[in-house]
């Protein structure tokens, strides 16, 4: 009698081991009854079950996952070769219909990103695809998701374009253009400084023809500029105001005659006679400064 009941106690202790199955907190537990689905899901946690194989439990993931989706040669709607490597994030949302209506949903899922990322691309011209990748990832879950979230019970979550490999010859074509592009940007920059700084200098001599004192002032500024070079020489011509104010103050002179002469003469001769005595004031300037 001992015997046997040892011997009940360890068969019943096999079958409570076998009966006994451990379910994730993020998996859902499906099983089946002589191959017949049961409507009950098995929540997470121990969950019993008829061994020997009378029920047969599959437990699916509900976590999101994320698949790669293997590199595809793509052609553009413009005729341009790309090769796009891209990755898709999904999760299971309803485990009966993932297992009992697509045998392998997770390559189920990797095809169908496939077909339609060549599809999404081929729609799309490569400038499309290069300055607005976030609406081509839209539309690319938005494909992927239709036959996949009814039918099957798996939730497109994200898709995202990884790599975009363009060839090597459009690769310098977009080199020189975008060179080309900064060039003209360069061009457009200088000429419009130009041109400000030329309305300034129009706007600047209208002040300063309106004024001839402020002239005679910038003329002595710029000379002192100049002579912080350390110039050996300085040529600095004489006003021609200068001139006339030292004819008027000449003791004896009439002022008539001035007047007569300085209304009759040629002008001329009154212009070479300013420049001679320029250039003779230049000269005796030039000479002070050896002498020194």
């Amino acid at each position: 009698m001992i015997g046997l009941l040892i011997v009940l106690i360890v068969v019943a202790v096999v079958l409570l081991l076998a009966s006994l199955r451990t379910v994730q907190q993020y998996e859902r537990g499906l099983v089946f009854r002589f191959g017949r689905l049961r409507s009950k899901l098995r929540s997470p946690g121990l969950t019993f079950v008829i061994p020997f194989g009378v029920d047969h439990i599959i437990k699916v993931n509900m976590r999101i996952v994320a698949m790669s989706v293997p590199t595809q040669e793509c052609i553009t709607r413009d005729n341009v070769t790309l090769t796009v490597e891209a990755v898709v994030y999904f999760r299971v949302i309803d485990p009966v219909k993932a297992i009992v209506n697509v045998e392998n949903y997770t390559f189920a899922v990797t095809e169908v990103a496939q077909t339609s990322l060549r599809s999404v691309i081929g729609r799309s011209d490569l400038d499309h695809l290069l300055s607005d990748q976030e609406r081509v990832n839209a539309e690319l879950r938005a494909v992927i998701d239709e036959p996949t979230e009814k039918p099957w019970g798996v939730k497109i979550e994200r898709v995202e374009l990884k790599d975009l490999a363009l060839p090597e010859s459009m690769k310098r074509s977009m080199s020189k253009q975008a060179e080309a592009e900064r060039e003209r940007r360069a061009r457009v920059i200088t000429a419009e400084g130009e041109f400000q700084a030329s309305r300034m200098l129009a706007q600047a001599g209208r002040v300063l023809a309106a004024d001839p004192s402020g002239l005679q002032l910038r003329l002595l500024q710029t000379v002192v500029e100049v002579a912080a070079e350390k110039n050996s020489t300085l040529v600095m011509p004489i006003p021609v105001e200068l001139l006339r104010f030292f004819d008027r103050i000449v003791p004896g002179a009439d002022p008539a005659d001035t007047a007569d002469s300085t209304s009759t003469a040629d002008p001329a001769d009154a212009d070479a006679g300013s420049a001679r005595s320029g250039a003779e004031s230049a000269l005796r300037l030039s000479s002070d400064r050896a002498e020194l």
